[in-house]
C-alpha cells in the first residue's frame, strides 16, 4: 500500500481573495482531499470507518506558506502519512505549481468514537500502512 500520493488540483476563482491569491484557509481543505485521496489509494474508506462509530479527528496542523498560488494555477498535492501510533495518523503535505514548492504542512489526526473518546485505530485500518 502507498505511504505517498499525489493529486493535481486547479485553483478555482472562489478559492481566492481580493489580491487573486489562493486563500490561506483554502489550503487545509486541499491537505483534507489529500489524505482522503491517499486513504482512497490504500483501499480505505472514511465512510465505512464513520459508519462503524470511528472517526479520524484533527488534532493538529500547521502550515508554512512559502509562495501565493493564483486563480487557474495547476498545482500537485503530495500527501505522505510520516507516523503512525496506535491512536494517531501524521500526515506531511507538500504543495507544488511545477517544480516550486508553495507550502508545506503536517497534520496529526487521532481516532475517537461517536463520544470523542480516543481509540485505537483498527487493525484493518493499520495494516494496510
Amino acid at each position: 500500500m502507498p505511504l505517498e500520493h499525489q493529486i493535481d488540483i486547479r485553483v478555482r476563482y472562489s478559492e481566492t481573495d481580493a489580491m487573486g491569491y489562493l486563500h490561506h484557509a483554502n489550503y487545509l481543505i486541499y491537505y483534507e482531499e489529500g489524505r482522503t485521496a491517499l486513504l482512497r489509494a490504500q483501499g480505505g474508506n472514511y465512510r465505512q470507518m464513520e459508519e462503524g462509530g470511528l472517526f479520524m479527528v484533527v488534532v493538529s496542523l500547521d502550515c508554512r506558506y512559502r509562495r501565493p498560488a493564483h486563480y487557474d494555477d495547476l498545482l500537485t498535492l503530495k500527501t505522505r502519512i510520516s507516523r503512525v501510533t496506535p491512536a494517531k495518523l501524521e500526515h506531511e503535505y507538500k504543495l507544488f505549481r511545477g517544480e516550486e514548492l508553495l507550502a508545506e504542512a503536517h497534520s496529526v489526526l487521532a481516532c475517537v468514537n461517536t463520544h470523542g473518546v480516543v481509540q485505537r485505530i483498527p487493525e484493518e485500518f493499520l495494516s494496510d500502512l
